[in-house]
């Protein structure tokens, strides 16, 4: 089954621990987590997102378009990436979340995939 791994956190949080030779070394960690997954067969994709201040939310309310600057809800933490997974289980999935370096520093939701079949 499929899981979405929403990874997020505190901008000022995770520049703390991604900077000089101590970011080097986070980073790399992040990639060599990623690349387990692959071996395994459990990594689908992942990528990084821009900053929070990048992002746009667009509503759609009786047929009129709104768009707001910024993150969906009032938060602290941002959300930062995602990776795809592949996992047996929600347990299996929940193991592969911990393992995400990122989740020392911010959090990561873990959400099945829907699947809709055309009828």
């Amino acid at each position: 089954m499929k899981y979405l791994c929403l990874v997020y956190f505190e901008p000022a949080k995770l520049d703390a621990v991604t900077q000089g030779a101590a970011g080097i070394a986070f980073t790399n960690e992040s990639l060599a987590y990623d690349e387990g997954l692959m071996r395994e067969g459990k990594f689908i994709a992942a990528e990084a997102l821009q900053s929070a201040d990048t992002a746009l939310t667009v509503r759609l309310r009786n047929g009129e378009i709104s768009t707001t600057d910024g993150p969906f809800a009032e938060t602290k933490e941002v959300l930062g990436g995602f990776i795809l997974i592949d996992a047996k289980d929600r347990t299996e999935a929940i193991d592969i979340a911990a393992g995400i370096p990122l989740a020392r520093v911010g959090s990561v939701e873990v959400r099945p995939v829907l699947r809709m079949e055309k009828k």
